[in-house]
């Protein structure tokens, strides 16, 4: 068995949506046995798909918490208060709940729970899909260190992970959370502005995913700051000086601040 995997029983993955079975995807990927992962979805046609297409168990809710050491919760917040009494009456004493479900605290988790229950909230986001996901990673007020360390390790089969005081939830929510749709809507707006300028949409669109792509890969890997980088791009009265002068007389800039000042606002009233 993987080291990664638990010892102390199978993880159960409540909830097999997109991002649930993105996260099975990624564990397998990384050499998780099939064995040790039992999944659970109220959908008969998707527990029906993820058998075919893994191999792995789909059950009830609470027979895939049964026995349990570690809970992976990939539902709708608006179906967590139904979920969690039923699987806390499984779980054995120490089960470790991993939730991704966006906006519900650890206290809301811990009330439904069994006391004493540790809990660990997750912030994900949707390049998880591609293996180079962000998430967010916060204990509640029964979780320990080895607790915070599985969630980040079954975390990292789909990317990176990052761990921090839950207070930050709201802002990482902002960021990284509903971040690529921001990258996606300048995506859109540049392929848009490149058929304004006579392009065909194709190359327009292959012109800007991969100028993206490679800019992306470039901050990460460069370790530059972004500011020193746009600035090797940008010569003295040139092209690039130009269209970011009329992206600063449009304060871009702060209507991103404010974009996301709004973001992090409607997810802690969401949570509230």
């Amino acid at each position: 068995m993987n080291s990664a995997q638990p010892d102390d029983g199978h993880l159960a993955l409540i909830g097999a949506g997109v991002m649930g079975e993105t996260l099975l995807a990624g564990l397998l990927r990384a050499g998780w046995d099939v064995s040790s992962i039992v999944g659970a979805d109220r959908r008969g046609f998707r527990r029906d798909e993820l058998r075919e297409r893994y191999g792995i168990s789909m059950v009830s809710d609470r027979e895939a918490a049964r026995g349990a050491g570690t809970v992976l919760l990939v539902v709708k917040p608006q179906d967590v208060a139904d979920v969690l009494p039923g699987i806390g009456e499984e779980m054995p004493p120490g089960t470790l709940v991993i939730s991704l479900c966006a906006g519900v605290s650890t206290a809301t988790l811990e009330a439904g729970l069994p006391l004493g229950t540790p809990v660990v909230r997750v912030m994900p986001n949707t390049p998880a899909q591609v293996a180079e996901g962000m998430a967010a990673v916060s204990g509640g007020s029964h979780a320990q260190t080895q607790h915070l360390a599985r969630a980040s390790e079954i975390m990292t089969a789909v990317g990176k992970a990052v761990t921090v005081p839950e207070k930050y939830q709201d802002a990482v929510t902002a960021i990284s959370g509903s971040g690529p749709a921001y990258l996606f809507f300048v995506v859109e707006a540049m392929i848009d502005a490149g058929v304004m300028l006579g392009l065909p949409r194709d190359t327009a669109t292959l012109l800007v995913n991969q100028t993206v792509f490679g800019s992306a890969k470039l901050l990460v890997e460069s370790g530059e700051h972004p500011t020193v980088l746009r600035e090797r791009v940008t010569s003295p009265a040139g092209t690039t000086a130009a269209a970011l002068r009329q992206l600063e007389e449009r304060s871009v800039k702060a209507a991103f601040m404010t974009a996301l000042e709004a973001a992090r606002d409607r997810s802690a009233a969401m949570g509230g």
